[in-house]
């Protein structure tokens, strides 16, 4: 239903995805790497947001890591063009993903103080700050 050509029903299909239990949001972890290429793609920003929060519920390791995505999420993050939703997600997505590698979580900071320079909505301020504590 999430791919259905209908967008009411694809959103509303994603939205109710985001609002499982956290033990029935396990079966979504078999489909981590399909969501990821539906966000490369979409172009739609209330599924993209609905999918990244998806994404944002599961876990992430050092074997299962996509620089594909980390590329996206950086990108995205610096995009004033794009929701501040959908930038303060990639944000928070790209620590979980280069938590692993010091020289990544070094890129990231870079990234972050960089777009501390411009006006951040309170959202995006908030994502940054928990992620820029943690790094």
């Amino acid at each position: 239903m999430t791919l259905d050509d209908d967008r009411r029903v694809a959103v509303n299909a994603l939205w109710t995805f985001t609002h499982f239990a956290t033990a029935d949001n396990e079966w979504l972890y078999a489909k981590h790497d399909q969501l990821i290429d539906r966000c490369l793609k979409e172009e739609d920003a209330t599924k993209l947001r609905l999918m990244l929060n998806l994404l944002l519920r599961q876990p992430y390791t050092e074997e299962d890591i996509r620089t594909d995505f980390i590329d996206y999420c950086l990108m995205r993050l610096t995009d004033p063009k794009s929701p501040c939703a959908v930038r303060a997600q990639c944000i928070k997505l790209a620590y979980e993903q280069m938590k692993y590698w010091p020289e990544l979580l070094n890129e990231l900071r870079q990234t972050l103080e960089m777009i501390s320079c411009e006006p951040l909505s309170p959202g995006l301020r908030s994502a940054w700050r928990q992620v820029m504590k943690k790094v």
